[in-house]
């Protein structure tokens, strides 16, 4: 890992992505509109956002990724296909990674482990981005959760029917509050018209096993069907000895009728993974190890890890050994939706959903290190802290959260001859609580990873916030002529959170010298956030799009964490923050051009694909300002948030796939983003220079390749990411590398054994890191110079998944 400024080989050379790029833009300009692969699949119940519709006359079957023909914005889909086959369970966020203008990284081959999740889109962080699942609200996807749950836990993996990516601020409509760089819509697919039981089962690489079942009951009575379906999940980290696992269960109801369809769905998940500790890296070092390996379950290396008071080796320095750590995390989440049709042109879709999550996030560690001495040091002065927390030298932290929130969203669409006139709202009240509490570990009877802590010793804090969410929105969608559309709306988003803290620090227990958190209101409310866009169909196979639209991110809602007022180190900075703070706010410029061609150029006889251009203003950009250069510091604390500028972002996605006949396509997307900082800031002491430096964490360069080929039963597919070099710190002073990795999928299908009461059964062979790419796969910003964390890339993993239907 290089923490000055010298380039990778791969960096230096850049023949493959020059190689790839060169394809990319020929397969672009060789038609007039080329770019990503076609088509959405369309829905008649509008579980599909308009940003997912249907390309008239162009074969769904042939196409790796999808576009949207009636949107003003990009709008790319991947389908359950596609996805399944980078690996069966794959997370939906980083299914996505394939798509142009994302970047997406974790050290688990399913992109499942939250804490170490890396999203980028057009250099919007993930939590600048909005998610749903179904249309229901999943929040802004912060590890430390508050107002939502991830895809992954929202719906098994293997019941998600497409992934939509719109870019900008995504439609009006999505309930968000976070959706400043654009949403990521996940859908579920509905139950099977026959009654079908499935069965899939993947073992691999560290002991993995997955294993899913779904039984669909087919149509009975007038217009019904459902399905239930499961799943375990259990594997082994692949550089410490810790068990990601878990279990989960879907059930889905439809109805359909001549007045409208209803659906009821229901989630619960209940998982426990293991958290991969960060690499830090400083100025000038060079011998940071790859991996933080935990010492979980060498109870008796642990102990001789630390010197008698529980002080790490100092030959450690931050890279110290923790015993363990982990998230825990149970959601349960169900919705009920009814599109109704008043008549032939108007439907009204009503929504209503509710979320409880319980989770905590758990570390033992040693009881010498990242502050904990003082902290301590507070609640018992003068005594003897290796004995008060176990004998072992090691103390376990856990901070506990908890989430209700039950929400409604209504929407009208109303076809009223050339104009598509659509208007609702979306209210959701959300009650969240954070503890973070303290206990001993034992020396006689250690804790373990996979059980939540009893008995604190020490309860730092405790907070619970309250908050109303009320958006509306009003759309209009005129048809100028037969083929140019002019789209107009807008919409207005409200905000009124209050914070509590029933469980007060004591003086000196926070970073920054803290006395107590601070309590209070602050209501946020934009009534005007625009959209202008224009659909020009050029012929039939070609369009140009163009959008112009305004949005806002809320204060996060989080107590005592994160970029939150409420994790302010005073009540003064608190009131500070709530009279002179602004929310963050974008305003994205958006056109592009997108289509499909028949060609004759030997075994070539198809081109699509898209290229969109893009330029965002983004303004009154809020930063948390560490009390500390050490990112990692476990003690918590925020006396600084405070607006400080504005970004400036332009780029270029060109994507598309070649067809070659039935049996073969390339698709390749490559993206270009320049996301820079138009001012400087000052962190208390001194002014930070970052006027002119580039977002750190978010590459310049991707390209990505997907090539498909079939061979009677047998399906191949080999996948490429190449993710540029990304800046580390605030003032550009470090930067890591980039890489290229690639991905293998093998599947045949055993018609031998597809008879009698067995049907689809196939085999699937799944190489992870196909090429052994070592690197950094995530990189955590959270200094202005000297200072950064990595996650490491996994390894080769080879996984072998059957599955059939009876």
């Amino acid at each position: 890992m290089k923490t000055s400024p010298s380039k990778s080989k791969l960096d230096q050379h850049g023949h493959f992505p020059l190689l790839v790029m060169s394809a990319a833009c020929l397969m672009a300009f060789s038609s007039f509109a080329a770019a990503q692969s076609t088509t959405v699949v369309a829905s008649a119940d509008n579980q599909v956002s308009k940003d997912a519709k249907k390309i008239e006359g162009v074969d769904n079957s042939v196409s790796t990724v999808e576009i949207s023909s009636q949107s003003t914005r990009s709008s790319v889909s991947l389908r359950a296909k596609e996805l399944q086959s980078q690996l069966p369970g794959t997370n939906p966020l980083k299914g996505i990674e394939t798509l142009p203008g994302v970047s997406f990284s974790t050290a688990d081959p399913w992109g499942n482990n939250e804490q170490n999740l890396t999203l980028f889109v057009h250099g919007f962080s993930g939590q600048q981005l909005g998610y749903t699942m179904d249309g229901v609200p999943l929040g802004d996807q912060q590890y430390g959760n508050y107002n939502g749950l991830s895809p992954q836990r929202a719906v098994i993996s293997e019941n998600v029917r497409n992934v939509v990516l719109s870019s900008g601020a995504g439609d009006l409509a999505t309930p968000s509050t976070s959706n400043l760089g654009g949403t990521i819509e996940v859908f579920s697919s509905d139950p099977l018209a026959t009654r079908t039981t499935s069965v899939q089962q993947t073992v691999g690489s560290y002991s993995t096993s997955r294993t899913f079942v779904r039984f669909d009951t087919g149509n009975f009575g007038d217009g019904n069907s459902a399905y239930i379906s499961g799943l375990h999940h259990e594997a082994r980290a692949w550089d410490f000895d810790g068990r990601q696992g878990g279990n989960q269960f879907n059930g889905k109801f439809v109805h359909n009728s001549e007045t409208g369809k209803l659906t009821v769905f229901a989630n619960y998940s209940d998982k426990i993974e293991p958290n991969e500790d960060a690499t830090v890296h400083v100025a000038g070092e060079t011998s940071a190890p790859y991996t933080r390996a935990f010492l979980y379950p060498d109870f008796a290396t642990a102990l001789t890890y630390l010197s008698p008071k529980g002080a790490t080796p100092a030959a450690d320095g931050a890279n110290y050994h923790n015993y363990y750590s982990d998230a825990q995390r149970t959601d349960f989440l169900t919705y009920a939706k009814y599109d109704w049709n008043l008549n032939q042109t108007t439907t009204w879709t009503n929504q209503v959903y509710f979320h409880h999550d319980d989770g905590v996030g758990v570390v033992a560690g040693p009881i010498g290190a990242a502050g904990l001495p003082a902290l301590f040091g507070v609640y018992f002065p003068n005594q003897n802290l290796k004995q008060i927390f176990g004998n072992s030298g090691y103390a376990t932290r856990a901070t506990e959260y908890v989430i209700n929130r039950p929400g409604i969203i209504s929407n009208v669409r109303m076809d009223l001859g050339d104009h598509q006139l659509e208007f609702g709202g979306w209210w959701e009240h959300n009650n969240s609580s954070t503890y973070r509490r303290w206990f001993a570990l034992d020396v006689n009877n250690p804790s373990t990873p996979y059980q939540r802590p009893s008995n604190p010793l020490i309860t730092q804090y405790g907070s619970n916030i309250t908050n109303d969410v009320v958006q509306l929105h009003v759309q209009d969608e005129w048809r100028v002529k037969p083929n140019i559309a002019l789209q107009a709306g807008f919409k207005s988003s409200l905000q009124f959170a209050e914070g509590l803290f029933p469980v007060q620090p004591l003086p000196g227990a926070i970073a920054g010298g803290s006395t107590a958190l601070p309590v209070g209101k602050i209501d946020t409310k934009k009534w005007f956030l625009p959209e202008l866009g224009v659909l020009w169909d050029i012929n039939q196979r070609d369009q140009f799009f163009a959008n112009i639209q305004k949005n806002m991110r809320q204060f996060v809602t989080y107590g005592a964490g994160g970029a939150s007022p409420w994790s302010l180190a005073s009540q003064s900075a608190f009131d500070l923050f709530k009279n002179t703070a602004q929310p963050e706010t974008s305003v994205t410029y958006e056109m592009g051009i997108r289509g499909k061609r028949d060609v004759q150029l030997g075994a070539l006889d198809k081109i699509d694909g898209q290229v969109n251009v893009y330029h965002v203003d983004f303004s009154n950009r809020i930063l948390q300002i560490s009390p500390t250069a050490v990112i990692t510091a476990i003690v918590g604390g925020n006396p600084v948030l405070a607006n400080v500028g504005s970004v400036t972002t332009d780029g270029i996605d060109i994507a598309g796939t070649l067809h070659f006949g039935k049996n073969f396509s390339f698709y390749n997307a490559l993206s270009y983003n320049r996301s820079v900082y138009q001012d400087n800031y000052t962190n208390g002491n001194a002014v930070v220079q970052t006027s002119g430096k580039q977002v750190p964490g978010a590459p310049q360069w991707m390209n990505k390749f997907v090539a498909t080929a079939t061979f009677g039963d047998i399906e191949t597919q080999l996948t490429g990411d190449y993710v540029g070099r990304r800046y580390a710190t605030y003032t550009n002073d470090l930067y890591v590398g980039g890489y290229f990795m690639m991905n293998l999928g093998v599947t045949t299908k055993l018609p031998s054994l597809s008879t009698g009461f067995m049907k689809n059964a196939k085999l699937r062979l799944n190489v992870t890191n196909l090429n052994q790419r070592t690197g950094a796969t995530a990189v955590v910003v959270g200094a202005a110079s000297g200072t950064y964390n990595t996650y490491p890339i996994a390894p080769r993993q080879f996984f072998v998944t059957f599955g059939a239907e009876f």
